[in-house]
């Protein structure tokens, strides 16, 4: 016989011997991957105690500051609900004028009064977020005043820029 002739029956020979082994059971006795028993018992994670409570000392010159910025808060949150007022009857008749008339500059002016006692609510927030950035950059912790003027006047930033882009949506819509 030829080799050549030989070649494909040593080639299927041998793919059914490599088949073949894989049918053979294995002498070895391995174990089994169903869960142990300490393994089914619920983990039940330490305890950790709660921190101690960090008192913070009193602070009279952070105080202070924090009661001369408060009243700038008050002032502008008090003066800007009558602006607020007038600038929404000046928006309300500048709906439907044209671009540059009367009513229409009228509700412009009246917008602009109001940005500007928004703008003291946002320098007064500036102030606030500096002290607790000073605060913060000589390692003390936060003072629960100061962080508690941050919020508010924060939330009357935030009320502020709202009621401004209402009015400016109605001048602008027509």
């Amino acid at each position: 016989m030829d080799s050549s002739a030989l070649r494909p029956l040593i080639f299927a020979l041998a793919a059914c011997a490599a088949m073949l082994s894989g049918c053979v059971a294995p002498s070895q006795r391995y174990p089994s991957l169903l869960p142990r028993a300490v393994e089914k018992q619920p983990a039940a994670a330490p305890a950790l105690a709660d921190p101690p409570a960090t008192v913070i000392p009193a602070d009279p010159a952070l105080d202070a500051q924090l009661a001369t910025i408060e009243s700038a808060l008050a002032a502008s949150a008090q003066s800007f609900t009558p602006a607020e007022q007038r600038a929404s009857a000046a928006a309300r008749q500048a709906q439907g004028s044209a671009t540059g008339s009367e009513t229409w500059l009228t509700a412009q002016s009246a917008m602009a009064a109001l940005d500007s006692l928004r703008s003291q609510s946002l320098t007064a927030l500036s102030d606030l977020e500096r002290l607790a950035i000073d605060r913060g950059a000589t390692g003390q912790p936060g003072y629960p005043a100061l962080i508690a003027a941050r919020a508010r006047a924060e939330a009357q930033l935030t009320t502020q820029q709202a009621a401004i882009d209402v009015l400016q949506a109605q001048i602008t819509a027509f």
